[in-house]
C-alpha cells in the first residue's frame, strides 16, 4: 500500500483528544468541514467535473487525508481501513477527480468483526445515503457500537454475523436526513464485492420512535402500558429494544418457506410485495419475542443477561406495533410506500379482529389478545409464501394482492381491484406492475386524520439522533 504523508502536525490536529472525545477535536472539525465543502463541488456520481474546481477540491482532499491520518491512531481496530481510505482519497485527487473508487478501503472496513459495546469507528466514503441523498458524495461519520451482553447472548441463537448495530456520534449532511442505515453497496466503487456487513443506527430509530409514539399516544388518548411508557423516557432502553428487533428481523430475510428470492432483486414487482416481506420479518421478530418472553418467564433462575432479554422481548412487541402504526403508516410520500402499507395492514388487521378499538375518539388495545392476533397475521403471510412455492410468479402476485385487499381497501379506481384485463393477465409481468396505482391502498379516514396532526412531529425527526432529547435539542 502506498503511504501518504500528512501535510500538518498530527499532535495539533488531535489537541489532546482521545477516541471518547474525538468529535470535539480539530481533526474531526477539519475532516467534517472539508467533506462538506467538497460535496458542493461533486456531481451526482461523485466526480468533480469542472476543472476550475480541481484546485480547491485538491486542497480539500488534502485536508481529508491529513485529518484521517491524524485520527487513525485513535481507531487501532480500523487501522488497515483508515490507511486505505487515505490512499483511495489521494488517488482520487491525483488522478483528476473522476468517479471515485473506494473499493480497496471498503474491503478493509470490517465492523462486524468488532461488535463490542461502545467501540467507535470513523467512517469516510463517497456514498449515497438511503432515505437521504442519492448523490455519491464524500460523507464522514463518527459512530459507536451498541452491543450489550444480552444481545451478544441472543446472537448465539439468532446467528447473524453480518449485523452491526450503531449509534451516531456526528456526521456530514448525507446523514442529516431520515437515513438510519449504513450499507456497503452505497459506496462508490469500481466493482461490487461480496458484502460482509450491514449496519443500522438504532439510536436514530429509537429517538424517532420515542418522539412519534409520545405524540401519537397523546393525540389518540392511548393509555400506554407501563413497560411501553418506560421506553418513552429512556433512550438507552429503546435503543437496545430496537437492536433486538432488528437482529431478528434482518436474519429473517431469505429464511423460511419463501418464493424464490422474495425481493426479486433485479426485477420490477408491485410494491405491496415489498410491504409483505418487510412486515413478515417484523412479525417474525414479534413472534420470536413472544416465545422468548414465554420461555424465560417460566424460569426463576435467570442471570442478568437473561433478565435483560426477557425485559426487551416484551418491549419489542410494543415497538413493532407502535412504530408500524404510528410512524411507518404515515411517513413518506404516497408513491409506492411499501412500509406505509405495512403499517396500514397491521392496524386494520388488529381492528378487524377487535383487539384494537377506536371508540369515542380514543385508541385502546386488548393487550392480552394482541399477541395472538399479530401472530395470526404472521401465519397468514407465511402461508401465502408457502403456497406460492407452487405458483407461477404472477399468480403469487395476485394471491398477495388478495391477502392485502382482504384487510386494506384498495383505491376505487384500482384496475387490480376490478380485475386485470385478459391482455395484462396473458402478458409479461411488467404489465401487472404498471397497472398498480402509485397509491393503490390509500390511507383510511383514521390515518388521514392522524397524519394531519402528526405531520410536524414526523418532520421534526429528520436528522434526529440518540444524543438529542426526545422532545428536542441539538446534536
Amino acid at each position: 500500500m502506498t503511504l501518504v504523508t500528512p501535510s500538518r502536525s498530527v499532535h495539533d490536529l488531535l489537541d489532546g483528544h482521545t477516541v471518547d472525545t474525538v468529535e470535539h477535536s480539530p481533526a474531526w472539525a477539519l475532516l467534517k468541514g472539508a467533506a462538506t465543502e467538497v460535496q458542493g463541488l461533486q456531481a451526482q456520481d461523485g466526480s468533480v467535473p469542472d476543472p476550475a474546481h480541481h484546485g480547491r477540491a485538491a486542497a480539500l482532499v488534502t485536508d481529508i487525508v491529513d485529518a484521517v491520518t491524524a485520527l487513525t491512531p485513535l481507531f487501532p481496530h480500523d487501522d488497515a481501513y483508515l490507511r486505505a481510505v487515505v490512499v483511495d482519497a489521494a488517488r482520487w485527487r491525483d488522478t483528476g477527480f473522476g468517479v471515485p473508487d473506494f473499493l480497496d478501503s471498503l474491503q478493509q472496513f470490517q465492523p462486524q468483526q468488532h461488535r463490542v459495546d461502545g467501540i467507535r469507528h470513523l467512517v469516510v466514503f463517497p456514498m449515497y445515503t438511503q432515505n437521504g441523498s442519492r448523490d455519491r458524495h464524500v460523507e464522514a461519520l463518527l459512530v459507536e457500537v451498541i452491543w450489550p451482553e444480552f444481545i451478544a447472548r441472543l446472537e448465539t441463537e439468532y446467528t447473524n454475523g453480518l449485523f452491526v448495530s450503531l449509534r451516531l456520534v456526528d456526521f456530514t449532511s448525507g446523514y442529516d436526513t431520515n437515513s438510519a442505515v449504513l450499507f456497503p453497496e452505497t459506496v462508490a466503487m469500481r466493482e461490487v464485492p461480496t458484502f460482509t456487513w450491514g449496519a443500522i443506527f438504532q439510536d436514530r430509530e429509537a429517538a424517532r420512535y420515542r418522539r412519534v409514539t409520545r405524540a401519537a399516544a397523546e393525540i389518540t388518548k392511548l393509555d400506554l402500558p407501563e413497560a411501553a411508557a418506560r421506553m418513552l423516557d429512556d433512550q438507552s432502553l429503546t435503543e437496545q429494544t430496537f437492536v433486538m428487533w432488528d437482529i431478528i428481523h434482518d436474519r429473517t430475510h431469505m429464511r423460511g418457506d419463501l418464493p424464490f428470492d422474495p425481493f426479486m432483486i433485479k426485477q420490477r414487482m408491485p410494491y405491496f410485495l415489498y410491504s409483505l416481506e418487510e412486515l413478515r420479518c417484523d412479525l417474525t421478530a414479534f413472534r420470536e419475542c413472544v416465545e422468548i418472553q414465554k420461555r424465560l418467564s417460566a424460569r426463576d433462575d435467570l442471570d442478568d443477561a437473561e433478565r435483560a432479554m426477557l425485559e426487551h422481548a416484551e418491549l419489542v412487541q410494543y415497538a413493532v406495533i407502535f412504530d408500524r402504526i404510528f410512524r411507518f403508516a404515515i411517513t413518506g410520500s404516497r408513491v409506492r410506500n411499501y412500509d406505509g402499507l405495512g403499517g396500514q395492514l397491521l392496524f386494520a388487521w388488529l381492528h378487524q379482529r377487535r383487539v384494537l378499538h377506536w371508540t369515542d375518539t380514543s385508541l385502546a388495545f386488548d393487550w392480552d389478545e394482541v399477541p395472538g392476533a399479530v401472530v395470526a397475521l404472521a401465519d397468514a403471510i407465511d402461508d401465502l409464501y408457502w403456497r406460492s412455492i407452487d405458483r407461477p410468479k404472477t399468480a403469487h402476485w395476485l394471491a398477495a394482492y388478495d391477502l392485502v385487499r382482504s384487510v386494506v381497501t384498495p383505491h376505487p379506481a384500482s384496475v387490480w381491484a376490478r380485475g386485470l384485463p385478459d391482455d395484462v393477465l396473458a402478458g409479461l409481468p411488467k404489465g401487472y406492475t404498471d397497472a398498480v396505482l402509485d397509491d393503490e391502498f390509500p390511507l383510511s379516514m383514521f390515518f388521514e386524520a392522524l397524519e394531519k396532526k402528526m405531520r410536524p412531529v414526523i418532520a421534526s425527526t429528520e436528522g434526529i439522533t440518540g444524543r438529542q432529547d426526545a422532545d428536542g435539542g441539538a446534536r
